[in-house]
């Protein structure tokens, strides 16, 4: 998962501040656009609605960042972002999936301290001591925290005009939001139905009974789980882990490695590899479209 020493390693790296923002720009734009042989295809976007929202949890105000297709309620989706949080490049990502028939929100996870967007992009986030920032906000964000934050989530969702409650409602998180997919669909059963996690940090924490590993007994979810290769050869074991789990609970899985790195599928990351980001969203695409 991401740490302090890649957050140095990309810092310092092959990208300066500009190169990154530039990099990041162009493969955002590619993010809204139909891909050759990728997951839209031919497929004529929706008109859309999108605002700034805010809801109230058990903890205090979440904020986050709403998308829909104009003209009927769609199936929801969660998203919860990477460690940098909000920022364009996630609603982004957002748009591009609200451009396939779904009512997408994006969720500040940092709410508990700070409201709204606090980085520009990876690049500020890694250039600007961004992870020691945020290290007291993370630390708040236990298991029992964001089931709660993802109840609250869920009742908001339902309670939009946008959002067809008689279908199933997915989750996806990235990096350290991987862990609260599965503690999500753990939190609403009956609602969460589908549950994707790429690179995801912390799905097997051995001696924590609240590793999200652990939890797919409490679920009624089909699995996406995209792993990075360098978190892979970090913990090799993980992975059949994770297959064992759940195949013990009966709940259906796709556990693979990708050949690329952690943070691979998100367009303004160091490790955004642009052919594995698409794979991954063709299966995203797939998993909602068999299940939502």
């Amino acid at each position: 998962m991401c740490d302090e020493k890649d957050l140095a390693r990309w810092a310092r790296g092959k990208l300066n501040r500009r190169q990154f923002g530039m990099l990041s720009g162009v493969a955002a734009v590619g993010a809204c656009a139909p891909m050759a042989g990728g997951g839209d295809g031919d497929v004529t976007l929706p008109a859309m609605s999108e605002r700034q929202v805010s809801f109230t949890t058990d903890a205090g105000t979440m904020d986050g960042f709403f998308v829909a297709p104009v003209g009927g309620p769609s199936p929801a989706v969660l998203f919860w972002p990477d460690i940098a949080s909000l920022r364009e490049a996630k609603r982004n990502m957002a748009r591009r999936l609200a451009g396939r028939g779904y009512a997408v929100l994006v969720v500040n996870p940092y709410y508990r301290d700070v409201q709204g967007q606090q980085f520009e992009d990876f690049a500020d986030f890694a250039g600007n001591g961004g992870f020691k920032k945020v290290t007291p906000w993370r630390e708040k964000l236990t298991a029992e925290a964001i089931m709660a934050d993802a109840t609250s989530a869920v009742g908001w969702l339902d309670s939009q005009d946008e959002v067809d409650t008689s279908r199933a409602i997915g989750t996806q998180g990235y990096c350290m939001g991987g862990p609260f997919t599965f503690w999500s669909a753990a939190a609403v059963p009956d609602r969460i139905k589908a549950v994707a996690s790429f690179h995801g940090g912390g799905l097997v924490r051995e001696g924590d009974p609240a590793s999200p590993h652990l939890t797919f007994d409490d679920t009624q979810a089909r699995y996406l789980v995209a792993i990075a290769r360098d978190d892979d050869a970090k913990a090799p074991e993980s992975k059949q882990i994770l297959r064992n789990a759940a195949a013990a609970a009966g709940r259906p899985a796709e556990i693979e490695v990708y050949d690329a790195d952690h943070g691979w599928t998100v367009p303004d990351s160091p490790a955004y590899d642009e052919p594995e980001a698409e794979r991954a969203y063709r299966e995203l695409l797939q998993l909602y479209n068999a299940v939502l």
